[in-house]
């Protein structure tokens, strides 16, 4: 039998190294930008066309590279970064993998102009698919400029998987921020498709954050500072008001490389329980620095995720910076002044225990070493508090009538009065009861509303035309330059829900009108929430373009649980429900109703 094992051609084997390093245009921006930092450059300039798969260019005024560096620099494992295995756990710099021009030049038409300012003539190299097509002398300004033409071009495979162009616009928008807020010393520039998104000069960290996230955090930032042996802490934090259901705005660097960590999120997320509701993220960029030798980077691919040797004291630090941060700028009237090498769990305020192991009179007996005493009669008083805010919830409503028990022979009893008028009522603001023929009917109303929205705005669609209540003075919205191309790209279809809009300038829309039927009031917030909303749909559910918008209109403009209704509106939500194709499910697949016919009910109290 023949031998079956041999080795790979070197552009084959770079080609399998480019699905590690180069997994989308954003990844070819990523490498490049680290490689200009890594340079030394003072101003870096990045160029896209086609949301990257045309044209990726950046160009910097860096330290250059000499002619037998600049053809070095596409081997495979070439380095100036790592001599020996120390240098793994030393790392200071960005890239330093030696894979990733290689890999680039592998999937990519590649053209690298270079000179160091003690060279008359720069170098020019040109690299199609791994193979060198010209390597001669060429007249350039010093520094480097990179382009990536026609990313996968001899894997089409690969490039049938790429996104629509807002899409990948906004991967490369968000590598691009990444950068530029890790260095702010820096000058950085962003053109798109000959357009400019971002210009942006040398500065600090707090006008920088200013100009890539939004002019709306100028009044709502908070410094954020702790030194401690192990690991310094410092960058902002965004006050209460600024957060939001959706992550976006959470930065996290180690030693100036961006990263992802769930628990440090969540260490940050734990300083501001009481402050912000449930399943919102507040805002912060924050910056670690800490001794190399007590993480390892080379854990993941993008070098995105890092490990730390202690992650619980890493944990303390960054929860305590944060709550002493809180503290300090009056977001809370909560005294943090434990010291932050102090066990986290001295801050945290128990209740006092309501056992009494030393008296045990009329214990039932212990269980995992607690006593439990049986209850007292005084405690019939809490049944009073069954009913708290009873009273409060009738006088607000003023839509219902006072309701009588009464409780009478059979044969004086006559037919209910709610029943022949269809009386319906809400429970908790958040539920709507109506009785039925057969028993009862509870319906939540909000995944209530939610169905009939979707209905709504998916016809709206198909029609390609949806009524619209117009304002009496426009509405002005500034977006982020990666939510304004997707806007843009959806112009029509947004259109056909029933907005009015127009663009109004760099990155900035007027809106005249929004659907109708929809509440106004908060009118940016819903739509901010709704392009948020079909942001994450798009992503995570992979819908169809029609689904994503209607299920995102719906969910970010039906009422919500605690909302008060009245008996028109109660009356006219289950009537539409009703007229639904599926009334008993929200979009997302969430029970709208729940019945209970008389046969359950009365099975409760046997």
């Amino acid at each position: 039998m023949s031998d079956i094992i041999k080795l790979l051609p070197e552009s084959l084997a770079n080609q399998i190294a480019a699905g590690e390093v180069v997994q989308r245009p954003a990844s070819v921006v990523k490498e490049l930008l680290e490689n200009s930092v890594d340079a030394g450059a003072t101003d870096i300039k990045l160029i896209v066309k086609e949301a990257g798969k045309t044209l990726i260019q950046v160009i910097d005024n860096g330290k250059g590279m000499s002619e037998t560096d600049a053809r070095m620099s596409f081997e495979r494992h070439a380095t100036s970064k790592i001599s020996n295995t120390e240098d793994l756990f030393n790392i200071t710099t960005m890239g330093f993998r030696g894979e990733a021009l290689a890999s680039i030049a592998a999937v990519a038409q590649v053209e690298l102009r270079t000179k160091r300012q003690v060279d008359e003539l720069g170098v020019l190299v040109r690299i199609e698919g791994s193979s060198v097509v010209e390597h001669s002398p060429v007249a350039c300004q010093s520094g480097t400029s990179m382009s990536v033409k026609n990313l996968f071009y001899n894997v089409p495979a690969r490039r049938n998987f790429l996104k629509a162009n807002p899409v990948e616009f906004n991967h490369i928008n968000d590598e691009f921020i990444r950068v530029a807020l890790a260095h702010p010393e820096i000058a950085f520039s962003f053109y798109h498709n000959d357009e400019e998104v971002f210009v942006l000069l040398a500065s600090k960290l707090a006008p920088r954050i200013f100009h890539l996230l939004g002019n709306h955090l100028k009044n709502s930032l908070a410094a954020c500072k702790e030194e401690t042996s192990l690991m310094n802490v410092n960058g902002y934090i965004g006050k209460p008001e600024t957060a939001k259901k959706k992550r976006g705005d959470q930065y996290f660097f180690v030693n100036g490389r961006f990263i992802k960590n769930a628990y440090l999120h969540h260490a940050v997320c734990e300083a501001y329980l009481g402050l912000i509701e449930a399943e919102t993220h507040p805002c912060y960029v924050l910056f670690l620095e800490i001794d190399p030798i007590h993480i390892d980077i080379n854990v993941h691919p993008t070098k995105t995720e890092i490990k730390f040797d202690d992650e619980r004291t890493i944990y303390r630090i960054v929860n305590s910076a944060v709550r002493k941060s809180i503290s300090n700028f009056n977001l809370s009237g909560i005294d943090f002044s434990e010291n932050v090498n102090n066990d986290l769990l001295r801050s945290i305020k128990y209740p006092v225990s309501t056992f009494d192991e030393k008296k045990q009179e009329g214990n039932l007996g212990t269980q995992g070493g607690a006593s439990y005493k049986m209850p007292s009669k005084m405690n019939t008083q809490h049944w009073e508090t069954m009913y708290e805010g009873l009273k409060a919830d009738v006088q607000q409503n003023q839509e219902v009538e006072k309701l009588e028990l009464k409780f009478e022979s059979q044969v004086n009893t006559q037919q209910p009065l709610v029943q022949e008028q269809g009386f319906v009522f809400q429970l908790h603001n958040s539920y709507i009861i109506s009785q039925m023929r057969s028993g009862m009917l509870i319906v939540d109303q909000q995944a209530a509303h939610e169905r009939v929205l979707y209905d709504k705005f998916i016809y709206t669609l198909d029609k390609n035309y949806g009524a619209s209540q117009q304002f009496l003075f426009p509405l002005t919205i500034e977006l982020n330059p990666s939510d304004f191309a997707l806007v843009t790209e959806l112009e029509a279809q947004i259109h056909a829900l029933g907005f009015s809009f127009g663009v109004f300038g760099k990155n900035t829309i007027v809106i005249n009108g929004i659907p109708a039927d929809i509440k106004s009031g908060n009118e940016k917030e819903l739509f901010e929430g709704f392009i948020e909303k079909f942001k994450q749909y798009k992503v995570e559910l992979k819908l169809p373009v029609n689904e994503s918008l209607a299920r995102s209109l719906a969910k970010r403009s039906a009422i919500k649980r605690g909302q008060r209704l009245n008996q028109e509106e109660m009356h006219a939500l289950l009537e539409q429900l009703m007229s639904s194709k599926q009334p008993s499910f929200s979009p997302d697949g969430k029970s709208t109703i729940v019945t209970f016919d008389l046969a359950r009910l009365e099975s409760l109290f046997e």
